[in-house]
This record gives C-alpha cells, structure tokens and sequence, in this order.
C-alpha cells in the first residue's frame, strides 16, 4: 500500500512539475488543435453577422463573407439609411455606396471606402476569426516563452506574438 502511495504521489508530482512544462509551438499546436481539430481553417467559407450597439446612435449592421480558398472577402454594412459593399476577389476590389459604384471624393471619406481599407478589414476579420490557425502565418514571431497571466480570476497560459515587418 505505502509503495503503491509514493508511487502515484511521484507519479502525480512529475506530471504536475513536468506536464506543464509545454514550449510556445506545442500551446500554439494544443490551441490549434481545440479550435480547429478537424483543420477546416484552410478551407473556410462562411459568413459572420454582427450587430455593433453605440451609445447615443442606431445600430450598425454588418454582413461578412469569407471563402479562404477563393481568396474571396465582403463587407457589407447598414447604418440608417446607407449601405457600403467593400469586395475582394483575389487582386480585384470593388465598391459600393447604397449599390453604386460611382461614388463621390466626399463620400469616398466621409465613408472610408478605399482599397486599402477594405484589405485591412479583410485582415482584420480573418485575424480575428482565424485565431489561433493565423498565428501560423508567415511572418509571424512566436516568443519561445510561455507566459502565465490571471483573467477573472484564473490562470492561463499565455502566448507572446510579434511580426515580422512586411
């Protein structure tokens, strides 16, 4: 019995010393792997809808369309009255100001409807989706390191990531 007892105590004891003792690449593979287990990241195509509530002002709605594999992203929002479509489709981009293309300098800023924009939105909302699977993208600089950081009262372990300048 005393033998069977201070072999799961060392037992216990290893697994707890040693166990957690995970580099930043196997978190970021454990990560991966609870949130994309089947590796359908690569193939996404699906669309998100998100209602953004301010203070003070109507709701704005916005529709997001992304298929990974066609390289192929929209964005399309309604406030009030107005409806802005900012589409990529591979290099091509395209906008629209409530279904036009021709649209104005002044509501060209008024609105943010440039190319340059809507591939930050694109990135944006891939990143933001795509977490953890982006944090494999090139470029990217994975702290060997593994941090531990309270939040709501609970430990987890944390990742540092930096970036490559492009």
């Amino acid at each position: 019995m005393t033998k069977s007892f201070l072999l799961l105590f060392f037992a216990l004891n290893t697994t707890i010393i040693f166990g957690q003792d995970l580099t930043a690449t196997q978190l970021l593979n454990k990560a991966i792997a609870y949130h994309d287990p089947l590796g359908n990241w690569e193939d996404f195509r699906g669309q998100l809808f998100i209602t953004m509530k301010t203070p003070n002002s109507s709701d704005r709605l916005s529709e997001i369309t992304i298929d990974l594999p066609q390289q192929y992203f929209k964005l399309v929002t309604k406030k009030d009255d107005t409806t802005t479509e900012q589409i990529l489709s591979k290099q091509d981009c395209k906008l629209l100001l409530n279904g036009s293309n021709t649209i104005s300098e002044e509501e060209t800023k008024k609105h943010r409807l440039t190319c340059e924009r809507a591939r930050n939105m694109k990135n944006y909302y891939t990143y933001l989706y795509g977490l953890p699977m982006k944090l494999k993208d090139p470029g990217t600089i994975l702290d060997p390191k593994v941090y531990q950081k309270t939040f709501k009262g609970k430990i987890y372990d944390v990742l540092k990531v930096t970036y490559k300048e492009p």
